[in-house]
Order: C-alpha cells, then sequence, then structure tokens
C-alpha cells in the first residue's frame, strides 16, 4: 500500500462504470482505490471474478462483503413492518440496498483511513442521492467523488475506447439493452425498448418470474406465519428471514406473480419508464397487510397508511438514517407487537390472493359481525351514533339553508360562492 497517496474507497460493481472509475480516480485524482463489492443478493456467476478484476484493474485492495444477512434483517424487516410501497406501486429495490452499502463503505473508510467515499452512479438517477445522503449522515466529514458526473465520456463507447487507452479490461463489449440493478428484494430494469412507454415489456427482461401464461395450470396454497410483524415460517417450517425471502421469490415467481411495469417520479425531476421483479417482495407485503388488517385497532391502521406512504417516501429519497425515518420506525416497531399469526396466500397465474387468516390479537368479532343468529350488535345504539356522529354537519346544513347560501342540494339554482368564482365561470 503506497503511503504517498491519500486513499478513496470506491462502491464498486465490476461493470464498465466502475472499473474505469479505478483507473480514472488513479490518474485524474492520484488517489489509492479500496473497491468494496457488497453481496446484497444480487445475480452473479462469482463475485471473487469481480475481485479480481479490481485488483488487474489496479486497486491496492477489493473486499467483498457478504451483506445478505443483514440487509435482510436490519433493513428488509423495517420495510416490512412499513409495507413500504413508492407511490404505493412498488417496494423500493434499490433504495433499500444503498444505505447498507453505503454503511460498510464508511465503516471501510475509517478502517483504511479514507478521506474520499466514490460511486459509479450518473447525475441522473436516484442512486446518487442515497448514496451520497447516506455517506453524509454516517460521517459529514468524508469527501465524496462521482467520477461519471465528472469524466467527459458521454457515450459507453467513449468509455470503452477510455479503457481500452489506459489498459483498463471491462467486462464485456456487448452492451446490453436494459439497465439492470437487483437484490435480494428484486430486480429493477429500464433502458432499451423500455424507453418508449407505449411498447409493452418484452419477455426476455424478466428472469425471476415465470410468464403467467405458462405458469402452473394448478393453484398452490402457501401459509405464511408472522411473529412480531416478521415472517417466521413457510407452511410450517420455521426459518431465518434471509432464507424465507428466497423461499418466496422462488413460489411466487414460478406462478408468475411480481411483475410491475410503471411509470415513476425520480426524485430528480424526471418521469421514467420502470419494470420490477420482485415476487417475494409483494407477496410478503400482501401477507403483511392481510394480517394488520385482522389485528390493528381502526385508528391506528387508518394513521398507520399515512406512515408508509411518507417512510416509503423517504427511504426512496436517500433519507434512512435521517431523523424523520428514525421517528418512523418507533411509531411503526409499536405497530408490530402483536402482529403475529398466519395468512394463507393462493397464487394462480400471476395473482396471489389472500385467502385466510388467523391470530390470537384477531380484532374480528363474529358475534359482532354476523347477520345470523347469535348477533350480539345493538342495532338500537345506531341512531344516538348517528345523530352524534352528523350533530356538526347538521347544524352547518341548517345554517347554510337559512342563509340561502347552498341552494343546489333541493333546486337547480347554483350556489352563490359558485356564480361569483372567476376560476369556474371563465
Amino acid at each position: 500500500m503506497s503511503d504517498q497517496k491519500e486513499r478513496v474507497v470506491l462502491a464498486y460493481s465490476g461493470g464498465l462504470d466502475t472499473s474505469v472509475c479505478i483507473k480514472w480516480l488513479q490518474d485524474e485524482k492520484n488517489l489509492d482505490v479500496i473497491a468494496v463489492v457488497g453481496d446484497v443478493g444480487q445475480e452473479h456467476d462469482g463475485l471473487e471474478k469481480v475481485k479480481e478484476r479490481a485488483l488487474a484493474t489496479g486497486a491496492i485492495e477489493c473486499l467483498v462483503i457478504d451483506m445478505r444477512e443483514k440487509f435482510a434483517n436490519d433493513y428488509l424487516s423495517y420495510a416490512i413492518a412499513a409495507n413500504a410501497m413508492y407511490e404505493n406501486k412498488y417496494p423500493l429495490v434499490s433504495a433499500l440496498s444503498r444505505p447498507l452499502i453505503a454503511r460498510h463503505l464508511v465503516e471501510v473508510a475509517h478502517e483504511f483511513g479514507a478521506k474520499y467515499i466514490a460511486h459509479g452512479c450518473t447525475g441522473k438517477g436516484n442512486d446518487q442521492v442515497r448514496f451520497e445522503c447516506s455517506i453524509t449522515m454516517l460521517d459529514p466529514t468524508l469527501t465524496i467523488i462521482a467520477p461519471v458526473r465528472e469524466w467527459d465520456l458521454k457515450t459507453r463507447n467513449e468509455e470503452m475506447d477510455w479503457a481500452s487507452a489506459h489498459g483498463v479490461e471491462v467486462p464485456t463489449t456487448k452492451k446490453s439493452p436494459y439497465s439492470i440493478d437487483d437484490n435480494l428484494w428484486g430486480r429493477a430494469i429500464e433502458c432499451g425498448v423500455l424507453e418508449d412507454p407505449w411498447i409493452e415489456p418484452p419477455e426476455d427482461i424478466w428472469t425471476m418470474t415465470t410468464s403467467p401464461e405458462a405458469a402452473p395450470d394448478e393453484p398452490e396454497y402457501v401459509e405464511i406465519e408472522f411473529a412480531d410483524g416478521l415472517p417466521c415460517a413457510i407452511n410450517g417450517e420455521k426459518d431465518g428471514l434471509l432464507s424465507i425471502i428466497e423461499k418466496m421469490n422462488e413460489i411466487a415467481g414460478k406462478h408468475g406473480y411480481g411483475r410491475l411495469d410503471m411509470i415513476e417520479n425520480r426524485l430528480v425531476g424526471v418521469k421514467s419508464r420502470e419494470c420490477y421483479e420482485v415476487p417475494g417482495a409483494l407477496a410478503l407485503i400482501e401477507a403483511h397487510r392481510a394480517l394488520e388488517a385482522l389485528v390493528l385497532e381502526r385508528a391506528v391502521l387508518h394513521n398507520k397508511l399515512g406512515i408508509e406512504q411518507s417512510w416509503a417516501e423517504a427511504v426512496y429519497n436517500g433519507l434512512w438514517f435521517s431523523p424523520l425515518k428514525e421517528g418512523y420506525d418507533a411509531f411503526l416497531a409499536t405497530t408490530q407487537l402483536c402482529v403475529t399469526g398466519t395468512i394463507r396466500l393462493k397464487f394462480y397465474k400471476g395473482n396471489a390472493t389472500v385467502v385466510g387468516r388467523k391470530s390470537d390479537f384477531s380484532l374480528y368479532s363474529y358475534e359482532l359481525a354476523t347477520y345470523d343468529e347469535g348477533d350480539m350488535f345493538d342495532h338500537k345504539a345506531a341512531k344516538g351514533f348517528i345523530d352524534l356522529h352528523g350533530l356538526t354537519s347538521k347544524v352547518w346544513a341548517r345554517n347554510r339553508h337559512e342563509q340561502n347560501v347552498w341552494t343546489s342540494v333541493f333546486g337547480d339554482e347554483s350556489a352563490r360562492w359558485l356564480k361569483g368564482n372567476p376560476w369556474i365561470n371563465r
């Protein structure tokens, strides 16, 4: 290790961008590069090969870190508690792994005495925000370098020419038509023909899920057991969260469940067409929601919905380590204490349907819900409830009718405030 150069820790994937980053940081910034490769459950053909590439490119060290258990237990567990779905559509694939990787980058920087951390994100995506905000919140004294935002290499071909001229071995010379980021929680797919929102996603983008048309002709029933808000068993077999997520990816994917095609609002202000493959994530969130509906008190459940959306937006926007997200987590933790029970899902041809639920903490009462014999609901109490529930509206309505302000309810004449409203009558 050189004593003359300062050090930079690079989030390294082994692809073209980060391979070029190693040499660029050496040549343009005169830094020794320590590469960090994180295994968060993504598809790969051996991360040791990625390490060898980093060292061959000139990194003075490359650390391959298995982050899967921590990812499941310390990150995805929070996402399950929040039923985290950005824009109420998809379960935050990349946004959940970035703070975990950032934490390891900071830890490695401290270990090696590095003053700098670098990443290979572009200036148009969300990940640059997630990495940099997370790093800053963990250690604001570190300096962040974003080579792709700095260098004058505008196309992939220019990058490859630069790599060739500087002796950088790149993994491939053929451009994939898609940009893919994946981890234990699912896959994010964009670019290529997907940039036209009118074109149906081609079948070759999907790798975790069977086409619904080709899925088994017989449904499969799966029982997911939860304890304190987290899945702990599948079909009666106890297991850890990491293994359960992997099994649910396999089961749900086999039945063609978990494909999303959406228009997404990026933090940087760009609308993008994104496709996601999230079979296990969607199935577990669907089951978790169903159990919460059974055991949470109404006001808690209704208010939790708003917190869930705010939580997902905060994490999507790179605020995992923020005090805001920490406050949300404190609320969510209290809601999970009695989220214990079993949910039965039915998988069939691209669908997952909740068909059964049970819990010792169930707030469902047959005696209150039934219309048959055994009905214990006090129907006579309903009259007084309605009178009080509608009292403020009744007082309001009487006043407005006496003042002849709102006549459109009983006649054809428009309300006075409508007649003089320039925005309505322009």
